[in-house]
């Protein structure tokens, strides 16, 4: 019996050998029948899961329009919940990179998970493109080589924070402005463009304060910033949190009647039923979805019909371009030869790096050297009483620059 066992054994090794592609440094080797094997770290648990799922399901129609095969070979998807912070960001990077036979990463959701998990990915040579992390380090070049396999197809937040300063100045014509973060690379740099860009229209900053993620309590946040005399507050948080300042706001004295306005992190039918009816009359910067042409319209039939619903959140154009992105690169550089397809990942990332002019569902990608692919469209959208009740942010914006 235990001769029989170790048979066994064995024999379960030799397979799980043969089912791993040849990888030798960068260059994956695929042999007939094995897939291009693609992975997602996106936040899939907790009350941010909304933009997660938005995104997966993104990506699952991309793959279905490309066809569902690469040169012969099928395209496999799965992933990792990141969690939207660091510890989650870290575990499903260390994860993604441990597997040999990934050729490419999609993620994370949040800019918090992708400084912690990038560097990991690319220390085993797994180029990445994000779909919605949009902390400006993320593609500076100060960030260093640990972010030389990253790219993006969402907008970097030097144009988001910027729009929404404007918005709040020159449209709404509002001089004092408050700002709350929750520490994460994503609201703190977000708060702290909006606030550089106030303060250089001619606006005063009264106010920048911070609560710690999980928080549920915002009155002695709100208390000191009600000090300071604001006439808006602009918290670009994710849903939890946006959704208890939204309305805990309207309970201190000096903040009930003062515009709010939170970001494309919150953007989401689950925050409305966070705020309850206080969220009407804010405002939201996110993707403009009114700019997209025909193929989104037909890319948002196929989701019905797939999901039976809508959208939820607002990136999941940007994750369906993140994954053509990916598989038209792998497509140009790897390599048939009789029943082997070499991919070379180094090859692939700079083909990335390089790509121009890519027609896209948010519009023509050209990647630049830092990663940064994306022409941003940026609108405000304000929320009304018939949003809430429909329990979904409203489709159409209330004010965009261009």
């Amino acid at each position: 019996m235990k001769n029989l066992i170790r048979v066994f054994i064995a024999i379960c090794f030799l397979f799980s050998i043969m089912a791993v592609p040849a990888v030798a440094g960068n260059v994956v080797k695929l042999e007939k029948g094995e897939p291009v094997h693609l992975a997602y770290w996106f936040v899939t648990s907790g009350p941010n899961t909304s933009l997660g799922m938005d995104s997966l399901r993104g990506a699952e129609i991309a793959i279905e329009d490309f066809g569902g095969k690469l040169k012969g070979h099928p395209i496999k998807l799965d992933g990792q919940d990141s969690m939207c912070g660091p510890e989650g960001g870290q575990a499903a990077a260390s994860k993604i990179a441990s597997d040999p036979s990934v050729i490419a990463a999609i993620g994370s959701s949040c800019s918090s998970a992708a400084k912690a998990g990038v560097p990991i990915l690319w220390k085993m040579g797994i180029p990445n493109v994000s779909p919605s992390n949009t902390a400006p380090l993320l593609t500076d070049p100060a960030s260093g080589p640990d972010f030389d396999g990253y790219l993006r197809t969402c907008h970097n937040d030097n144009i988001q924070g910027a729009i929404a300063a404007e918005f709040a100045y020159s449209q709404l014509g509002l001089k004092k402005a408050a700002t709350i973060h929750d520490g994460s690379v994503y609201a703190e740099s977000l708060q702290q463009v909006f606030s550089d860009t106030f303060v250089k229209l001619g606006g005063t900053i009264t106010s920048q304060e911070a609560v710690s993620p999980g928080d549920t309590d915002m009155r002695p946040v709100l208390t000191k910033i009600a000090s300071g005399g604001p006439q808006f507050l602009y918290y670009p948080m994710f849903i939890a949190e946006s959704g208890h300042v939204t309305r805990q706001s309207k309970e201190v004295s000096g903040l009930e009647n003062i515009a709010l306005m939170s970001a494309d992190g919150s953007f989401s039918p689950d925050f409305l039923k966070a705020a309850g009816k206080a969220a009407e009359g804010m405002y939201h910067s996110s993707p403009d979805f009114s700019a997209l042409g025909d193929s989104y319209t037909k890319f948002l039939a196929k989701h019905k019909a797939k999901y039976g619903m809508d959208p939820e959140a607002p990136f999941h154009a940007h994750t369906y371009d993140a994954v053509m992105l990916i598989l038209n690169a792998i497509d140009k550089v790897a390599v048939v030869s009789g029943d082997t397809l070499t991919i070379d990942r180094m090859a692939l990332n700079k083909a990335m790096h390089e790509t121009k002019g890519q027609k896209g569902l948010t519009g023509d990608l050209t990647c630049d050297e830092n990663g940064d692919c994306a022409n941003p469209k940026i609108a405000i959208y304000k929320t009304s009483m018939a949003d809430i009740k429909a329990g979904k942010m409203s489709p159409k914006p209330f004010w965009k620059k261009y």
